[in-house]
């Protein structure tokens, strides 16, 4: 028995909770009793086998809805509220018309027994005699009302006295003819009789790859599903009429729970309330009407005693920080969470497994740069302790002449991400990122064909339009439509509109047009110029602070703290920055689902591809914009000795180091990437849900029970309803492209990026599983055939990587520079004099007033001429301080590098594109296949279908024959004929 299954939830009265619950918190703080976090939802009952079903034991809980449960008061008589809600029910009763099997399962429901009815009436007034407001009344009836109408869809629903105070719970059962309607009007695939053998082919890379599965065994996780199969059951789309095609031998697992709630979920998002445009269950979420909408978990996943089911196994197999070095079981992830999820994990999987190869080679070029450091010339003459280079102040005033050699350590840092090897792992990672995105294709396509979604798109179901009868939610026509259902708002926004507006064809279906929109989009193109503005103004505040500080700790009389003012301000900076991106995250989220719910989107996947790209906007400047003033700002806007650029007439601009502004960048990139993962990504995901827990478990303790009530364990559905609900996928998308904007975008002047990433996303992988097995509510199943919008961001994020690697290698970096001497300007072809060719010359003399050091003898002995890095003419030529020739020859070659860098390696992406195709062949061969054997399995049907038809004439025609004259013999073969040819109309 685990840990889990030994704490019990002792549900204490008001008086005695609330005395409880301090101490409660004081336990998990200050005593370190994290054991009782473990305790933070209820007790999960170990015969909880009952919770998933109806109180009969038999009907199958598919979907459950919560409402808010009034406490019973003082006030006026709720006999009215009683009367009314008797009334509603009676009407729904006379509407309903009786029709076989489903009236007979609906039966107990309608006229409900005395003491089902006084318990309903309890669960939803609190108790006969006591009353409550009529906000709460008028929830009531549309409750009512909505329940009457999915019973009319066939649904069949069952209220349960709850132990959870103040809410109730409504389980819905579908029946088996709902599930099959349901299913053809939504154009599910299911697994027919008719299997084939998937033949592998005996080639050489077959062998291979054979062997390589065999010795990967022992990382393949305990699961069927994982398991490759030989044969495969052919899918078609199903129909009632062919149910003789499908293995019905088992009706109750035909349909997966995984199924069954995606159609439960299907009807009460089209069934409509009472307000006209009001539709489905979104909009009585929003309203209040109910407060949670959810689909129930297989079974227990903590305790031994728990019986087997999916959910179990992938906590043991998956959701387990103990099989971090194993293969995901995509396609049991897929079975229980649906496509969708199944999809986004398998994306995470190919990512993490890619990463390996980046990892491996970024290793190998900070190895490479560790091993050449004391071998690269340009480090070696600053570090040389005969140099006797003078440096120009990096402030005025406070900060004096300075020694070259002071910057020996920054340069051999900067040696170890700034050196040749950079250059060949950057257009590495840009192959490798056309890769990745091949890889997926392939991948992607591997799966439509295994989970039968190939020709998805064309098979999606008819959408209620607005106007439609809820009870008739498809009709059989030749065009198919595939708008979405209409979200709630959007029905609101057009109900207002037609109410205002006098309409001349009553009929006229009212939509929202880009005129009713321009506000709103006009609201959103201000707010994201001010968020972004918002997000350039904190870098500048960022700026001013490392101005400011460095001329403090300057002036500070501690020499340690003088000699080591670069590195303070860098990392105290960066640290601000990732402080200031973890608030401005949060900030945006929020902004941008405000502004998305303005524009009023008419669907969700509308509303989410609109949210999606707002999100990604924000986040991508809050994260990147500090890390490109680094890369291509910070140095280039400082002006010159004498001539110095400056911020309010009081801050110079900074300066970048000797080293060059790679290693600044690289270190602003590694803290901001670990801190958004250590922090954001872990910390948040571990530490939120389980304060939220915390919370909630607090809360249930304040609800009067009584001692029976007390000892009873809560139920599956109740269990449930303390998880916490499912937000989508948009977050964990968007972390991830955040991380492989990091991994991609700035990478040559990071090697290290791509192991980060690896190491992190071992944990989120877990983590994730984790907190979808165990921590979240059982999200309803989605179809889908890719992963949408975000395929093309990511294709985004891959070409902009390309550009701005060319610009961080020719113009952050010292690599052009270096090369530009190497080949032009040195005597003998080596990197010798490199540094003193980068350095110009300055008068001391030239100072303005008031900007000259206030120790000019600091180094012991008086200065003439000082140093600084630019390409200038000196002070004694004829054009003092101007732009020298060896800057325009760098520049020439920066921008040619780019050009060049940017054309070839495009070009090797599209090679990479060209040489992958996007469909395996076997993948290919098999569709094919299935193509063939379906048509051959209906026209063998149909031919059957001709000989039982042939058949039963000719018998039929010998008896007529036999019993009456030959022209009922004549009379009966045309008859046959015409059956014939419209049987083989398929």
């Amino acid at each position: 028995m685990t840990e889990d299954a030994e704490v019990e939830v002792n549900l204490s009265p008001t008086s005695k909770s609330e005395q409880q619950a301090p101490h409660f918190l004081r336990d998990v703080i200050f005593h370190g009793k994290f054991k009782l976090l473990k305790a933070l939802t209820p007790e999960e009952n170990t015969h909880c086998q009952h919770g998933l079903y109806f109180q009969d034991g038999q009907r199958r809980v598919d979907y459950v809805l919560t409402y808010h449960v009034k406490k019973p008061g003082g006030g006026r008589s709720c006999r009215h509220s009683a009367h009314l809600l008797t009334e509603n029910a009676v009407a729904r009763s006379l509407r309903r018309v009786p029709h076989g099997r489903d009236e007979r399962l609906r039966r107990p429901q309608v006229p409900r027994p005395k003491d089902s009815t006084s318990a309903g009436a309890d669960v939803e007034l609190g108790c006969p005699g006591e009353t409550f407001n009529g906000h709460e009344d008028h929830k009531a009836f549309r409750r009512e009302e909505f329940e009457g109408k999915l019973r009319d869809m066939g649904l069949e629903l069952e209220k349960d006295d709850t132990k959870i105070p103040g809410v109730g719970f409504v389980k819905i059962h579908a029946p088996w003819k709902i599930l099959c309607r349901e299913a053809e009007f939504m154009k599910l695939k299911m697994p027919t009789k008719k299997v084939y053998e998937v033949k592998q082919s005996s080639g050489v890379m077959e062998k291979i790859s054979s062997l390589v599965s065999k010795a990967l065994e022992p990382l393949h996780p305990h699961v069927e599903e994982h398991k490759p199969k030989n044969i495969k059951h052919l899918s078609h789309t199903f129909s009632r009429e062919k149910q003789h095609l499908f293995d019905l031998s088992d009706k109750d697992s035909f349909f997966d729970s995984k199924t069954r709630s995606s159609i439960v979920f299907e009807i009460l998002k089209r069934t409509k309330c009472k307000a006209k445009y009001s539709m489905g269950i979104t909009s009585l979420l929003g309203s209040g009407v109910y407060t949670a909408a959810y689909p129930l978990h297989d079974g227990e996943i903590n305790q031994e005693s728990a019986e087997s089911n999916d959910r179990k196994l992938l906590y043991e197999e998956w959701a387990n920080y103990g099989v971090f070095y194993k293969y995901q079981p995509i396609g049991l992830v897929r079975k229980y969470f649906g496509e969708k999820i199944g999809l986004y994990f398998a994306w995470l999987g190919l990512y993490t497994q890619m990463l390996i190869p980046a990892s491996l080679v970024g290793v190998i070029v900070f190895l490479y740069g560790c091993a050449t450091v004391d071998d690269n010339i340009p480090s070696m003459e600053i570090c040389h302790p005969k140099n006797n280079i003078t440096m120009c102040p990096l402030c005025d005033r406070v900060c004096s002449y300075w020694k070259l050699s002071t910057a020996c350590g920054t340069a051999r840092a900067s040696h170890l991400f700034d050196n040749p090897a950079t250059v060949f792992f950057s257009i590495f990672m840009a192959l490798w990122a056309a890769m990745f995105m091949e890889h997926w294709k392939r991948l992607q396509m591997r799966l439509n064909y295994e989970w039968d979604l190939t020709g998805f798109e064309d098979e999606e179901p008819h959408r209620l339009e607005p106007g439609k009868d809820a009870s008739t939610p498809h009709t059989t026509t030749g065009d198919r439509q595939h708008t979405d259902h209409p979200r709630a708002e959007y029905e609101f926004k057009v109900m207002q509109k037609s109410m205002c507006k006098d309409q001349k064809a009553p009929h006229k279906v009212e939509k929202l047009t880009f005129r009713d929109r321009l506000p709103a989009y006009m609201t959103n193109i201000v707010m994201m110029l001010l968020m972004i503005g918002v997000t350039f103004a904190i870098v500048f505040g960022v700026i001013l602070y490392r101005i400011s500080t460095k001329a403090a700790l300057h002036m500070s009389s501690n020499p340690i703290t003088r000699n080591h003012v670069q590195l303070t301000v860098k990392t105290t900076a960066a640290i601000i920055n990732l402080v200031v991106i973890l608030i401005l995250d949060e900030v945006y989220g929020a902004v941008a689902r405000w502004l998305t719910v303005l524009e009023v989107p008419k669907s969700d996947k509308s509303f989410e591809e609109r949210l999606i790209f707002k999100t990604f906007i924000l986040k991508f400047f809050n994260a990147f914009t500090p890390i490109i003033y680094i890369a291509f700002f910070r140095g280039r806007l400082v002006g010159r000795p004498g001539s110095y650029l400056y911020v309010f007439e009081s801050y110079r601009m900074e300066e970048c180091a000797h080293g060059g502004c790679l290693m600044e960048l690289c270190i602003q990139l590694s803290i901001t990437m670990l801190g958004k993962q250590l922090i954001q990504n872990n910390l948040f995901e571990i530490g939120v849900p389980k304060l939220k827990k915390l919370i909630r478990y607090i809360r249930s303790k304040r609800g009067a029970f009584q001692e029976e009530e007390r000892k009873k364990k809560l139920m599956r559905y109740e269990t449930d309803h303390f998880l916490e609900p499912f937000a989508g996928l948009t977050p964990e998308y968007m972390e991830m492209i955040i991380q492989f904007g990091f991994v991609t975008l700035f990478v040559a002047s990071f090697p290290l990026a791509p192991l980060f990433a690896l190491l992190n996303n071992i944990i989120e992988i877990r983590l994730d599983a984790k907190k979808f097995v165990a921590e979240l509510r059982r999200p309803v199943a989605a179809r889908a055939k890719d992963i949408g919008i975000w395929y093309n961001i990511l294709r985004g994020v891959a070409k902009v990587a390309v550009i701005i690697n060319a610009f961080v290698i020719s113009f952050t970096s010292d690599f052009i520079p270096r090369m530009v001497y190497q080949y032009m300007y040195s005597p003998d072809g080596s990197m010798h004099g490199f540094v003193n060719n980068t350095l110009s010359h300055f008068n001391v003399s030239h100072f303005q007033d008031g900007k000259e050091p206030m120790d000019p003898l600091q180094l012991g002995y008086p200065v003439e001429i000082c140093r600084y890095k630019d390409y200038r003419e000196p002070p004694w030529s004829a054009t003092p301080y101007e732009i020298s020739k060896e800057f325009w020859a760098v520049l020439a070659v920066r921008l040619a590098f780019v050009i060049v860098f940017q054309n070839v390696v495009l070009l090797m992406n599209d090679v990479v594109d060209w040489l992958i195709p996007d469909i395996p062949k076997d993948i290919s061969l098999q569709i094919h296949k299935e193509k063939i054997l379906l048509v051959d399995l209906f026209m063998k049907e149909e031919q059957g279908k001709v000989l039982i038809l042939e058949s039963r004439s000719s018998t039929g025609g010998k008896e007529n024959c036999s019993g009456s004259n030959n022209n009922n013999c004549t009379m009966a073969h045309p008859r046959s004929g015409l059956q014939n040819n419209n049987t083989k109309s398929f």
